[in-house]
């Protein structure tokens, strides 16, 4: 007998919120063993589906696509690719799409007001505002 899914794992207009880590292999290097550092990027993408499952097959599909090759034009030069990790993260969007609609939330219990503060940004240090050359530039 399946059970009725919650409310709080729909997506009432058909939207979701995956999130999923990709980690940076080179082509002339062994798999990394566990605690090795490495790049690593999280992505957040949008998924439309009508059901968790279609949603976390899609997300899946999405994040397998971005499994690309990269190439570092230092001397000497070197090949990778992007391994996917996995997903971190699959969230229902509650509301319709429009200027200002939540589309993430988390839910912190009994957390230090201090420890809140501590997240918060001043509008340079946003991410939208870093300007620093050498960082990852996209397209």
């Amino acid at each position: 007998m399946q059970t009725k899914i919650p409310f709080r794992n729909r997506a009432p207009h058909g939207w979701w919120v995956a999130t999923y880590i990709l980690r940076a292999a080179w082509d002339d290097q062994a798999e990394p063993v566990e605690d090795e550092a490495c790049c690593a990027w999280e992505n957040t993408i949008l998924v439309q589906a009508d059901h968790r499952e279609t949603a976390y097959s899609k997300a899946q599909i999405f994040a397998a696509e971005a499994c690309t090759e990269f190439e570092d034009l230092a001397d000497p030069p070197r090949k990778g690719r992007w391994v996917l990790e996995g997903l971190t993260s699959l969230l229902p969007i509650y509301e319709e799409f429009e200027d200002g609609a939540e589309i993430i939330w988390t839910e912190y219990a009994s957390i230090p007001v201090q420890k809140i503060r501590s997240w918060i940004r001043p509008k340079e240090r946003l991410e939208a505002f870093d300007d620093t050359p050498g960082r990852a530039e996209l397209g």
